[in-house]
């Protein structure tokens, strides 16, 4: 459901950069997917495209059925971990809109589907394919069973958000221009000291960074998150894959092989700042 909580430790060595919390991830690219989704469903050819690209890989490739980026039956991917804001998100709202829209037309038995269909014209069901079809979209992160007994497996979650980087290529999008922002709920509150200065120092600098370097997390993360507001920068799950690392991936048969440094943590290891806070009271 939106809005639901997550139980993060607290607290961490504040030298240490430690791998994101799953569930942390899992809310990165849930934000992604639906991105994705409002993106590709406003470019009818890609949609198309994406769509064939599915269909011929299950006629002809039947053995590379997991790890997709597109689900074409169109089973609308629940997102088990949702940041508390990601019905408000500009890609959100644009897909309500336009659904709404959709449904006023599309209102009735659905008996008479194929007449409304085919009184539409080209351009209209052009538009509407793609707006169906964006449904199918996953780029979601989800933990693999170290075992193999999950739904996929860890080759799989790479395949997929590799795929997913491909689509997003094809797209043009960038998180950044989506609307995404790093704030204190979303991210800059969620993740170690470590990490806050990493974002300030890739996003604004060295000199940034040494302003607030000195303070307590909770008021670390609201000043990073003013001086990030108009900076672009977004965290390793949002951004481009590097070409050649994404080929290698897809290139892999070794489903024991490992995931990427960022995909790599347990929520165990993501502990935040209490050991700190507690000296620095100790001290005052």
């Amino acid at each position: 459901t939106l809005g639901a909580q997550s139980t993060e430790p607290e607290d961490d060595d504040e030298d240490a950069i430690k791998p994101l919390p799953d569930r942390l991830i899992m809310e990165l690219t849930a934000e992604r997917t639906l991105a994705l989704r409002d993106k590709l469903a406003n470019e009818p050819a890609t949609a198309f495209l994406t769509v064939l690209h599915k269909l011929v890989r299950d006629a002809f490739f039947r053995h590379s059925s997991q790890g997709v980026a597109m689900e074409v039956s169109v089973r609308n991917t629940v997102f088990s971990a949702q940041s508390a804001d990601l019905r408000d998100t500009p890609y959100a709202r644009s897909i309500e809109a336009r659904h709404k829209a959709w449904e006023a037309r599309l209102a009735g038995d659905v008996a008479n589907l194929w007449d409304v269909l085919t009184g539409l014209t080209d351009t209209e069901r052009a538009e509407l394919f793609a707006h169906c079809a964006s449904f199918g979209v996953n780029a979601l992160y989800e933990r693999a069973d170290r075992y193999g007994n999950g739904a996929i497996s860890a080759h799989g979650v790479q395949q997929r958000l590799a795929e997913a980087d491909h689509l997003a290529r094809v797209l043009g999008l960038d998180m950044a221009q989506a609307g995404w922002r790093p704030t204190v709920g979303n991210y800059l509150g969620r993740v170690t000291k470590a990490r806050i200065l990493e974002a300030v120092r890739e996003g604004e600098g060295e000199r940034a960074a040494q302003l607030i370097d000195h303070l307590k997390k909770g008021d670390m993360a609201k000043e990073a998150e003013r001086l990030l507001a108009d900076s672009g920068w977004l965290p390793e799950p949002l951004r481009l894959a590097d070409i050649d690392a994404q080929a290698a991936a897809s290139d892999s048969h070794n489903e024991g092989e490992p995931l990427p440094e960022f995909l790599a943590g347990d929520e165990e290891d993501e502990l935040a700042d209490a050991q700190e806070e507690q000296q620095l009271d100790a001290a005052e």
